[in-house]
C-alpha cells in the first residue's frame, strides 16, 4: 500500500466537508464571475511545484499494469472542485474491466490512462480490488455519477460546463433534462463530432470552439478507448480544470439508453442488464473481455504475473 502523504489527509477533509453540507461559495455572476473566469484560464498555464507535488502525491493501485486511483465519488468532487480553484488543467478517465482489458492489447490506451490525473474505479471489481490493496474507502466513480454530482454543485458555483460526443439529438436531449434537473446549470456549449475520424483542420475547430466557450469542465462522450486517447492527444490544448470521459453517461442521462438498477449498480452485476439490453453489441465486449479480465487478476493475484508501474 503506497504511504499516506501530508497531502491526502487535506483531501480526505475536503470530501469530509462535501459529504456533510460544506457551504459553498456564492455563484459567480456578471463582470465578477467574468474577470474570475478569465483570471482562473490565464493561470492554468502555470504549473507551479506545489501543485506538482500534490498531484504526484495521489495513491494508485496497479491492476494489470494499470495504475488505478483508489478514490470514491465524493472525493473525486472534492478534487475536481480543488482543481478549478487551483486553475488547474486535467483529464481524468472513468476505468472499467473494459478500459483495463483495452490497456492490454493497446499500449496507447495504457499510456492514456497511467497519464491521467485521476483514473477511477468505474466497476465494482476494480473497487473491490482496491480495498483489498488497503483503500477502505474507495467506491465506484460511474461517469454518470460524476457527471451528475458536478451539474448539481455546478449550478450553485457558476461553473461551465462543456459537452463533446454522441449525436446532436443525445446531446440537446441531455442538456434538456440537466438544465430541467438542475436549474441554473451554465451550460457553456457542445459539439457532436462524426463518427469517422476528424482532419486536422477539423479538429482545430473542435479544440478552438471549446476555448471559445470558456468552460470550466469538458465532459467526453466518446466511448473507450476513442475518448481516453481524444483527451491525453489533446491534454494543455484545452483551456479548462478538467477533461472528463463519461463514456456512456451522454446515452444514460439523455433517456437514450436505459441504466441499471441501483442494486445491480453497487453489486457488481450492471454488465448483465447492459448484456440484455444490447445482445450483439457488447456479447464480445463482456464474455470474452470480463474472461480475459478475471484470468489475468488471477495471475497477479497469486503473484504468478507483475506489471510494471509506468506512472
Amino acid at each position: 500500500m503506497p504511504a499516506v502523504t501530508p497531502e491526502l489527509p487535506q483531501l480526505i477533509d475536503e470530501c469530509g466537508r462535501y459529504v456533510s453540507g460544506w457551504p459553498p461559495p456564492p455563484p459567480r455572476s456578471g463582470n465578477e464571475g467574468r474577470r474570475r473566469s478569465a483570471l482562473l484560464r490565464g493561470s492554468r498555464a502555470v504549473l507551479t511545484q506545489q501543485t506538482a507535488n500534490s498531484l504526484s502525491s495521489v495513491p494508485r493501485v496497479n491492476i494489470l499494469g494499470v495504475g488505478i486511483t483508489p478514490v470514491n465519488l465524493a472525493r473525486a468532487v472534492a478534487m475536481l472542485e480543488r482543481w478549478c480553484n487551483e486553475g488547474r488543467s486535467e483529464y481524468v478517465c472513468c476505468v472499467s474491466v473494459h478500459g483495463v482489458v483495452e490497456a492490454q492489447r493497446d499500449p496507447a490506451v495504457r499510456c492514456a490512462l497511467n497519464r491521467a490525473a485521476l483514473s477511477v474505479e468505474d466497476g465494482m471489481p476494480l473497487v473491490w480490488w482496491c480495498r483489498r490493496s488497503g483503500f477502505v474507502d474507495a467506491g465506484r466513480v460511474a461517469g454518470s455519477d460524476l457527471l451528475t454530482a458536478m451539474c448539481e454543485i455546478g449550478a450553485e458555483r457558476g461553473h461551465r460546463h462543456y459537452f463533446y460526443g454522441g449525436s446532436p439529438a443525445v446531446c440537446e436531449n441531455l442538456i434538456a433534462r440537466l438544465d430541467q434537473r438542475f436549474p441554473g446549470l451554465v451550460v457553456a456549449g457542445y459539439r457532436s463530432p462524426p463518427f469517422r475520424p476528424l482532419t486536422e483542420e477539423e479538429d482545430a475547430a473542435d479544440i478552438a470552439a471549446i476555448n471559445e466557450a470558456h468552460p470550466d469542465f469538458v465532459w467526453i462522450g466518446l466511448g473507450m478507448p476513442k475518448q481516453e486517447k481524444w483527451m491525453a492527444q489533446r491534454a494543455g490544448k484545452i483551456n479548462a480544470a478538467a477533461l472528463i470521459g463519461v463514456g456512456a453517461a451522454f446515452d444514460f442521462l439523455s433517456g437514450e439508453k436505459p441504466r441499471a438498477p441501483i442494486w445491480m449498480q453497487r453489486s457488481g452485476v450492471e454488465w448483465i442488464f447492459r448484456l440484455i439490453s444490447e445482445p450483439r453489441r457488447l456479447a464480445h465486449r463482456y464474455l470474452v473481455y470480463n474472461s480475459i479480465f478475471m484470468a489475468r487478476a488471477f495471475q497477479q493475484l497469486a503473484g504468478w504475473t507483475s506489471y510494471a508501474q509506468d506512472w
